[in-house]
């Protein structure tokens, strides 16, 4: 018959967000570092010049305010878990 073919997390019957947090994390960031350095100052542009005809001030990015402790602690994030998943595979 068929044998069905299981990941390694189902072998190991983990939780799906046991398996998936990293990941999650890594496209979070991606999500919000798209959306506060390209999106937001293109909406942002778009704005000012539908409203009054031009430009006046220019996007500051959120993530870059507070010394971008956002950026350093997110660094901090996915750097240790990508260590502690390479620590993972090699046990």
């Amino acid at each position: 018959m068929s044998e069905e073919v299981k990941s390694a997390s189902e072998s190991k019957k983990e939780d799906w967000m046991n398996s998936k947090w990293r990941p999650m994390m890594g496209w979070m960031y991606m999500l919000v570092c798209t959306m506060d350095m390209v999106i937001f100052p293109v909406l942002w542009s778009l704005l000012q010049s539908l409203n009054g005809g031009q430009v006046t001030s220019q996007w500051n990015p959120l993530t870059l305010q507070g010394a971008g402790l956002f950026h350093i602690a997110m660094g901090a994030v996915l750097g240790i878990a990508a260590f502690g998943r390479t620590q993972e595979k090699m046990a």
